[in-house]
């Protein structure tokens, strides 16, 4: 059970604050509900008790798992590239990583469009999909990390520095 004033993780929204835990009557049934505020939007949530863990809500990971998954995004050796993947396929499995309860697998996401972004210009979508993932990471970083999330988004941001300025000279020639 979470306790109130506690830091949780919900998937695809973040980081959130367990501000109180409310009993609601809702057709009919009396149940308990965590009323959980997400730290980088103000969205409040409501998430029943009983069924909390099964919907994905979760402590903010460890120390030592924030540092395997900071420590993850650097390592590039099992990236296979796209090719042979469209971009609805690719999005689809995006989209559903970063639903998922595992960070890691959010970090996936975040490095793989990244990358991507080596060899084409990412479409919209794909930029969309990279800031999620970006505030997702960097968040849940943050705060397992102990440190501000603007500073672990500049050292991610550095981790990909190559990638970045690639981007930048291909946007510069195709000008």
């Amino acid at each position: 059970m979470f306790q109130i004033n506690e830091l949780v993780v919900y998937p695809a929204q973040g980081v959130g604050r367990i501000e109180r835990i409310e009993s609601q009557q809702i057709s009919g049934t009396n149940a308990e509900y965590y009323i959980v505020r997400i730290l980088s939007n103000s969205v409040t949530l409501m998430v029943p008790v009983k069924n909390a863990t099964n919907v994905g809500l979760r402590h903010v990971c460890s120390l030592r798992n924030g540092q395997e998954v900071f420590e993850s995004l650097r390592d590039r050796s099992e990236f296979t590239g796209y090719t042979g993947q469209n971009w609805n396929r690719r999005y689809r499995e995006y989209s559903e990583k970063l639903k998922s309860t595992d960070l890691a697998d959010v970090a996936y996401v975040l490095k793989e469009l990244f990358l991507i972004g080596m060899d084409k210009e990412l479409s919209f979508g794909e930029r969309r999909l990279l800031e999620q993932a970006m505030t997702l990471v960097s968040m849940e970083l943050a705060f397992a990390l102990g440190r501000e999330q603007a500073d672990v988004k500049v050292d991610i941001n550095e981790m990909f520095a190559d990638v970045i300025l690639k981007q930048q000279e291909k946007l510069q020639k195709a000008k």
